[in-house]
Parts: C-alpha cells; structure tokens; sequence
C-alpha cells in the first residue's frame, strides 16, 4: 500500500536537514511518527532515544518510547481538561481568570478572561524564568499573579507560557484536586491515555530531552527573546547533565514540582495518536464535550494559525486543503488532528540532543504534516 511510505519520515528527521536552514543545524537524535485515520494506523521510529554522554550511553528510540511533551502539555491536559470543563458548565469561556484566582486583579487584570489565556490575547508576558524570581522570595504563584501585564489586554496575540499557568491552577481550582489528578480524571483515563502522566515516567524507555540546562541558561543571559532582569549567576540548581525522565522546561521543573499547566507531560506516539483520534472524533465523545462546546473551541481565533487553546495548520490531502488543530511542544513533539475527518498525525522527537543547531520544531512539523498528506492522498488514489 503506498500509505506504508509515511514510516520512511521518521528516518528522513534524523537523517537530513531541511533546506534553508542556517549552517551547522543538525537533525534530531531520534524520531517516532504516527497517522491514523479510518482504515490507517501506522508508526515508525529511528535514531536514538539517548546518546553517550558522562551520564548516558546511547541506545534506540522507539514508539514505545516516552518524550517529554513540553508545550504540547498545553492541549492535551489543560486545554482539554477545561474543554470538559466547560462542557459541564462549572467554567465559561468569558468567565474573568480572578473569579478564580482572585490575586490576579491587580488593574486591567480584571479584564483577562480564560478566552483571553486560551488566545494569547491576555496581555501576559510571554516567559519570565519564574523560579529566580521565586529565589527572592514568595511562591511561584504569586509571582504569576503579581507580574504587571507587558500589554493591554486584547490588543494583540503574544504567545504566553504564563498564561497557561494560569488555566492548569484553574483547573485544580475549580476540581478541588492537583492538577495531575484533574487531568487524569478528566482526560486520561476516559481516553485510555494509558502511557501519558505527568514527569517521571515509569519505565526505562525515555528520550534524553537535552543534554543539560544550556537552552535556559542563554535565554537569561542573552536577554533572548525577552528582556529580564536576572543573570544565570543568581541561580545556583542548574542542571549540568543529561536530562532523561524529569521535565526540561525550567519553570515547570524548578518552580512547579515538574507539574504545570503549560509543560510537565510525558507521553509517546502510540498516546498521542489516540489522543488525536479523540478530537478528531470528538462528536463520538459526547459523555466527555458537549457538541457545542467542541465546536466553539475549534472555531478560528481572530489572530491567525491560533484558536482557543489550538494552534491550527494546514494539512493538504488529495488535492484538499484542511485545517489541522494541534500543538507543538520545544522539546520537538507535536500532535494534530482534523475535526470530523478522522485524520490524527504525531511526532516525537529528540531535537535538542543534537550535535549542531537543532531543526526548528515548526520545520520538523510540517515534514510530517507533509508526508502524512502524500501518504493519505496516494491512498485515496488507489
């Protein structure tokens, strides 16, 4: 079948690196993919899971394999979890965030809605390393909480970690629970998510996500993308080896005990899949989302390439293009899926653990995104 050509993009991640790229990017260590849709359900991986370094000795990724989610975290818990949420009428989408964390109310914070989180359009700063501020004193809460917004509400869409933050709290919140718990009891147990948790998986099967704190390190020192007024020297916990099995997003491992609302999942492709089928087939998950709920999340936010929660791209099969909602996670995972066309697509990658400068996620993606619609379009040909 020419569907079974879609496994070759797993060895092609690892192996080539897209044209444009700046010299010295180099590919992922290892690879996993997925795709399924009705009739389809194939995986591939390639390359390494771990590599050798003073603390690990290399061995194979597989689609057994464990991988940090980093921001795909995002949608597969806190989105999710609050989309059932929703569906149950204990939250609204235009609900202010202080109805429920009544720190955040300082000034125009009272106008931040959880559409506005969703969207991006809160006004938050994008990312603030939150356990140095921590180090001086208080929780990473109230930091959250206290931080004087960088924009005005609404005005624009500025891709916000805190912001997400914000809505995993609310769904501990309003649960009465951690937040682990929540998006257990709402998310993956009733999705059969057998293999997705929060940090820490279970077994000896994880990817190696980076090769030590390097990333955060220059984010700070180098005021790189946003301007901070900390240095690298006032923390004195980095980490200096391999990371295999904890959380590579500093905040969520320094400041939030590894489980947040904006990262801290660990998942593989086989989950991620399944998760993707779900939304995919969302109308067949009436006991979990109400149709109508469903349907206003998925609908087009007014900034492109950008809903309530899901980042949206392009999926072209058959000659047709389609609209893909889904997310991308830093660490290199992403997952999409086509609202009522059964479509689902997943990649879990190893990027950072590279010898060069790694591959953009986003390029990562859409060699996926591609190869999934050659594979489906060649079917549908036959």
């Amino acid at each position: 079948m020419p569907i079974s050509r879609f496994p070759d993009v797993a060895r092609d991640l690892v192996t080539t690196v897209p044209d444009g790229l700046p010299p010295g990017s180099s590919p992922p260590a290892g690879a996993a993919v997925a795709l399924r849709t009705g009739g389809v359900d194939v995986s591939a991986a390639a390359g390494l899971r771990t590599v050798d370094t003073s603390t690990t000795a290399a061995a194979p990724l597989t689609t057994d394999t464990q991988h940090d989610l980093a921001s795909v975290t995002k949608i597969v818990a806190t989105t999710t979890a609050l989309l059932g949420l929703v569906s149950a009428g204990v939250v609204g989408l235009d609900d202010p965030v202080a109805r429920f964390l009544p720190g955040f109310d300082e000034g125009a914070k009272s106008n931040v809605t959880l559409r506005h989180l969703w969207l991006h359009r809160g006004g938050l700063w994008e990312w603030q390393p939150v356990y140095l501020a921590v180090a001086e004193g208080g929780t990473a809460n109230d930091f959250v909480d206290r931080l004087p917004l960088r924009y005005r509400p609404d005005s624009g869409r500025h891709y916000s970690d805190l912001g997400f933050m914000l809505l995993g709290r609310i769904v501990a919140h309003v649960t009465g629970s951690s937040l682990e718990q929540a998006v257990a009891t709402l998310v993956t147990e009733p999705l059969g998510l057998t293999s997705t948790r929060f940090s820490h998986p279970t077994d000896d099967d994880v990817a190696m996500s980076s090769f030590d704190d390097r990333i955060e390190i220059a984010m700070i020192d180098g005021d790189d993308p946003y301007p901070l007024p900390y240095q690298s020297a006032d923390f004195p916990r980095w980490r200096t080896e391999a990371v295999v099995g904890d959380v590579n997003d500093g905040n969520a491992f320094h400041a939030f005990d590894a489980v947040a609302g904006h990262a801290g999942l660990f998942s593989n492709v086989h989950d991620l899949i399944r998760f993707g089928e779900a939304l995919a087939r969302a109308d067949e998950h009436e006991d979990l989302w109400w149709p109508d709920v469903v349907a206003e999340f998925f609908e087009p936010g007014p900034d492109e390439g950008q809903g309530i929660g899901f980042r949206r791209y392009r999926i072209v099969v058959d000659g047709e293009s389609m609209e893909m909602l889904g997310h991308t996670g830093f660490v290199g995972c992403a997952v999409g899926f086509v609202p009522g066309r059964g479509i689902a697509v997943a990649m879990a990658t190893n990027r950072l653990v590279t010898v060069g400068t790694p591959v953009p996620n986003d390029d990562l993606w859409a060699r996926v995104r591609g190869a999934a619609g050659v594979a489906l379009s060649e079917r549908a040909g036959v």
